[in-house]
């Protein structure tokens, strides 16, 4: 199967754009939720955390503490190796058990640090980059997320540039426009894909 990886900065609407494609029938692995089943409270990768970060990133109800984890981890290049070390071979392995189980002329792989850390990359034919103004990300973020502005313009900066996703990327959406200019890029894109599924190229196999 051919599978194309969608990735893009924090707030520029990767989630929304995926919702589109699912829309016309194509299926999502999203790697973000992935990582939430991961850290479920019964999940063995919370155990391996929390072992290694100690109580502190667990609420009372034995959840997991995002915030808490995240201030950790975000100035720490180290502590966040110890936890991609955790996680990503786990994400790995269960993106690609997804995967084997489609049988869509396509599927899309959401991998949001797909150009910063390079996991799943190897299940991916195409890399479509999803672009949005870096205001209007920031604002997307901080309404959803209750952030500052400066913690998430923190964790903008932190991530790739535009410039760094474009030069992985075969293809770039910008999704700065109205609802319905987005509905269009995404059924131009969504043959484009189909086109190149069904032309025969090598694509992920189990």
């Amino acid at each position: 199967m051919f599978v194309v990886g969608l990735t893009g900065g924090i707030g520029s609407g990767k989630s929304t754009v995926a919702e589109r494609f699912a829309a016309r029938g194509v299926p999502v692995v999203d790697t973000d939720a992935i990582a939430r089943d991961l850290m479920a409270p019964d999940a063995a990768a919370l155990a391996a955390v929390t072992a290694r970060f100690g109580p502190a990133i667990l609420r009372a109800d034995g959840t997991l503490d995002r915030a808490a984890l995240r201030r950790i981890v975000f100035d720490d290049p180290a502590a966040r190796a110890v936890l991609e070390g955790i996680l990503h071979p786990l994400i790995r392995r269960e993106a690609e058990r997804r995967l084997q189980t489609l049988s869509a002329s396509y599927a899309l792989l959401a991998v949001p640090l797909l150009v910063e850390t390079g996991v799943c990359r190897e299940y991916v034919q195409r890399v479509l980059t999803i672009e949005c103004p870096e205001p209007v990300r920031i604002e997307r973020v901080m309404a959803r997320s209750g952030l500052t502005r400066g913690e998430v313009a923190a964790i903008v900066a932190a991530q790739a540039s535009d410039a760094e996703r474009r030069a992985v990327a075969d293809d770039v959406l910008d999704n700065a426009g109205a609802p319905a200019t987005l509905d269009a890029a995404v059924a131009r894109l969504h043959a484009r894909y189909l086109a190149l599924a069904q032309a025969g190229l090598a694509g992920f196999s189990t």
